[in-house]
């Protein structure tokens, strides 16, 4: 029977990894910031005229800022229009970040590339990342030099609430009179996202939660595979 054994989505280092970073991150917030409502793409989670330019990408920043405990005055926007490198058409790519974080005269600076965050998923995906820098990097729970913390950051916008949009970002298909492209946005795989996902669930005492309507296939059917896998190991 062992051979029909739900298998988990991640290879066994991804997995070991994200074991022990997921604990670190709850341990380091606490499991109350886990535990709170997720934030799904609605109205009511994003109240705002737009999410366009640099007005709209103000007010999404700062109600992400709040939910992330994170002051919005405390964090400068740099909002840029279009992407030093430009945008690339029919091919695979790694599209790398759609923002930057630094710290300038000890303040926060998070940059933000317009026509690289042109969605309302990619936008909150990378402030959530960003913001994520913050947290982190910010207040130096972890240092500027660790291998390991762009993943980390990712994976800190599970634990508070973003995975939605994380892990639909993390692949991304575009098409239009001027080609096609498929992206990865983010340093977390998908099979990662829902592996991620599904310990966020356990946390959270969830075991088929209706917000997963709002992931995009392939990160939901990892999520759920990853429930199946973890659900069976314990």
């Amino acid at each position: 029977m062992a051979w029909f054994a739900p298998k988990s989505p991640v290879a066994h280092d991804e997995q070991a990894w994200l074991d022990e970073s997921f604990a670190w991150l709850v341990d380091q917030f606490g499991e109350d910031v886990a535990r709170r409502p997720i934030v799904e793409p609605t109205r009511a989670h994003f109240p705002v005229a737009g999410f366009g330019g640099e007005a709209g990408v103000r007010a999404v920043l700062d109600l992400v800022a709040a939910r992330m405990a994170v002051p919005a005055g405390s964090v400068e926007l740099d909002y840029v229009a279009a992407h030093p490198d430009g945008r690339r058409r029919w091919q695979h790519a790694y599209r790398g970040p759609a923002g930057h974080y630094h710290e300038e005269a000890g303040r926060a600076v998070v940059t933000v590339y317009g026509d690289q965050t042109a969605t309302p998923t990619t936008l909150v995906a990378t402030l959530a990342h960003e913001l994520g820098h913050v947290r982190l990097l910010g207040e130096r729970r972890i240092a500027g030099d660790r291998r390991d913390g762009e993943p980390l950051t990712d994976l800190l916008t599970v634990v508070f609430g973003y995975g939605i949009f994380t892990a639909n970002a993390a692949f991304d298909f575009i098409a239009d009179a001027a080609g096609w492209e498929s992206q990865r946005l983010g340093y977390l795989t998908e099979q990662m996202y829902g592996y991620a996902l599904a310990r966020y669930c356990l946390l959270r005492g969830e075991h088929d939660p209706a917000w997963a309507t709002h992931l995009d296939t392939n990160p939901r059917h990892y999520m759920r595979q990853s429930l199946r896998y973890l659900r069976h190991a314990a």
